[in-house]
């Protein structure tokens, strides 16, 4: 459920910029990079890293295969992880450590609206509102975007052969739902993240360039692009 990460990455430089920020959480579309990010930030700022397990849910392989017939089976394997999780960070105190996280719990429900059926997806409201627990508020979310064809490059790179059957059409409906639900989100200090050219892992000046941005972070919600 969680992972206690101890790293030198502070020497990367702007750990002190992020101090300020007791719980952080990265997030975006299947193919940005948005694990990737958040493990990096974890080891700069010696933070907890809470991360998703799609390993451990176990209709995740079948739902690639089949997506309408094991939607509602692995929405409800992911919504109760992220339960479980969420209810963990409130046994965290925030106030003498950082954590960093690479989900928002408040977005659960899109992936839902996108692949359950009318029928299903009421059921999956109802379990939602009876299980669903109150999570800390973030003191930032970093939003990350990339055009559909950016995130079809970055997922057939990838080792998991499972999602290589993702399609663009199905990539562009899951941008179109992040870009959607961030559009009016308002619930923490938002910084929006065009990554197409950005490569926030390997190039450390892009990374620096990151933290920079991160430090700088005035107003609720801004955004950050490299042209």
């Amino acid at each position: 459920m969680s992972e206690t990460v101890r790293a030198q990455g502070a020497a990367e430089g702007g750990s002190m910029a992020l101090e300020r920020y007791r719980y952080l959480v990265v997030e975006g579309p299947i193919g940005v990079g948005k694990t990737t990010l958040a493990r990096k930030l974890a080891e700069t700022m010696d933070a907890r890293l809470l991360t998703e397990q799609p390993e451990a849910v176990p209709f995740l392989p079948k739902f690639y295969q089949d997506m309408s017939r094991y939607a509602l089976a692995t929405q409800l394997s992911f919504l109760f992880q992220r339960v479980d999780m969420v209810a963990s960070l409130a046994q965290i105190d925030l106030f003498h450590g950082q954590t960093v996280a690479d989900f928002l719990f408040d977005k659960d429900l899109l992936f839902a609206e996108l692949t359950l059926t009318d029928d299903e997806f009421k059921l999956y409201s109802d379990i939602y509102q009876h299980v669903s627990v109150a999570a800390p508020t973030p003191d930032l979310v970093i939003y990350l975007q990339a055009d559909p064809a950016t995130l079809i490059e970055r997922v057939q790179s990838r080792d998991r052969d499972s999602e290589r059957l993702f399609g663009e059409t199905y990539l562009q409906r899951v941008a179109e739902r992040y870009s959607r639900f961030f559009y009016d989100y308002a619930d923490a200090p938002l910084l929006i993240v065009n990554t197409d050219h950005l490569d926030l892992v390997e190039n450390a000046d892009d990374f620096r360039l990151l933290l920079r941005r991160i430090e700088g972070m005035r107003g609720g919600r801004e955004y950050f692009n490299k042209a």
